[in-house]
């Protein structure tokens, strides 16, 4: 069993991997020089996904995006496509399952898809959500780490570790989380929100 140090250093470890594999640009505000939402997504339609997803984000980070609830859709729509029609029929059982509130039946759905597609980040972000409605959160955050690792720039396994954070107590990581979820996607209202709960405190003690 992990001790509550090393568990640490791996949630630290996920956030670095953020930092590393993401360009510089997608980090400060991922993405950087928007175009606007009905010109960048019919282009980025024919592109291959990750094109899809750049000019989907490049859209997104502009804070004055029109509907970035659609685009944010879009994003996760591609995200969910793991090119496996079997693959997506697992995900689709997992979801339901989380949608019904049978948890087990989820994690079990989803541990078979993870088994079977292990490079699919979608597959491991949604039994990461499946473990944290089980209050199992060190398994959740096990399994974002492998959302981060496979998709640097997925704000709500970042948005959801922070959430875990602070919940566990570790306000001043929380923080950190979600401030980089915001320059992923500043259209979270959670996300703000509990940046905006956590800075006086954070940063007060920080000064």
């Amino acid at each position: 069993m992990m001790c509550a140090g090393t568990i640490r250093l791996e949630i630290m470890l996920a956030i670095t991997l953020t930092r590393l594999l993401a360009p510089l640009s997608l980090v400060a505000g991922l993405f950087v020089g928007a175009a606007q939402a009905q010109n960048a997504e019919p282009e980025a339609m024919n592109a291959a996904p990750e094109a899809k997803l750049d000019a989907l984000f490049a859209t997104l980070a502009d804070a004055k995006a029109d509907n970035p609830a659609r685009i944010q859709s879009r994003i996760v729509e591609i995200w969910s496509a793991s090119g496996s029609d079997s693959m997506d029929f697992l995900l689709s059982r997992g979801r339901d399952a989380l949608a019904a509130k049978e948890y087990d039946k989820a994690v079990a759905h989803l541990s078979a898809l993870v088994a079977l597609a292990p490079d699919f980040a979608e597959a491991w972000n949604t039994r990461a959500t499946a473990y944290f409605l089980k209050n199992e959160f060190w398994l959740s955050v096990a399994d974002i780490q492998r959302v981060l690792a496979l998709e640097p720039r997925h704000f709500g396994a970042l948005a959801g570790l922070g959430v875990i954070l602070e919940r566990t107590g570790d306000e001043a990581g929380a923080l950190r989380v979600q401030r980089e979820a915001l320059r992923l996607n500043p259209h979270l209202g959670g996300a703000r929100e509990a940046v905006e709960r956590l800075a006086p405190g954070v940063d007060g003690r920080a000064i």
